[in-house]
């Protein structure tokens, strides 16, 4: 039992090894029209949405680690494809009215920031100034913003 146990531990790092080789784009294509907004949206944006909805990513030294890099990248290719705000002003003006409404609907049911995002990155987490700010921003009026530092 013993050698078994051996020789199933070596296969398994092993594998693990092996599959840090894979590759995985972690790259950041050019922003070419960047989301508009007040200088404090903008924080709250790169603060909790950057990551994932921009072609700003910042890839964290665990994004290289196999098998979670893969998750990591999958996550930011498909969070890319459904809202960027890197290519924003690239969008029709439809497609952005839309956006504003989506955003503003996944933040208040709390889909938004992900909590698989928040366990890693606790500062992303949303106050309810945060929240109100960006609710108003998204329904084109001029957000309050009292001093949520």
């Amino acid at each position: 039992m013993r050698k078994f146990t051996r020789w199933t531990l070596l296969f398994v790092v092993i594998g693990l090894v092996m599959i840090q080789f894979a590759p995985v784009d972690r790259s950041n294509p050019p922003v070419t029209g960047e989301v508009s907004a007040p200088d404090p949206v903008m924080a709250v944006l790169r603060s909790s949405c950057y990551d994932c909805h921009s072609n700003e990513t910042r890839w964290p030294w665990y994004s290289r680690v196999a098998p979670i890099s893969w998750r990591i990248a999958q996550h930011v290719r498909e969070a890319r494809g459904h809202l960027n705000f890197s290519v924003w002003q690239g969008m029709p003006s439809d497609d952005r009215e839309h956006a504003l409404e989506e955003i503003w609907e996944e933040v208040e049911k709390g889909a938004m920031p992900l909590s698989d995002y928040l366990r890693m990155h606790p500062e992303a987490q949303l106050t309810e100034p945060q929240r109100e700010a960006l609710r108003r921003w998204t329904e084109g009026q001029e957000p309050e913003f009292p001093d949520w530092n």
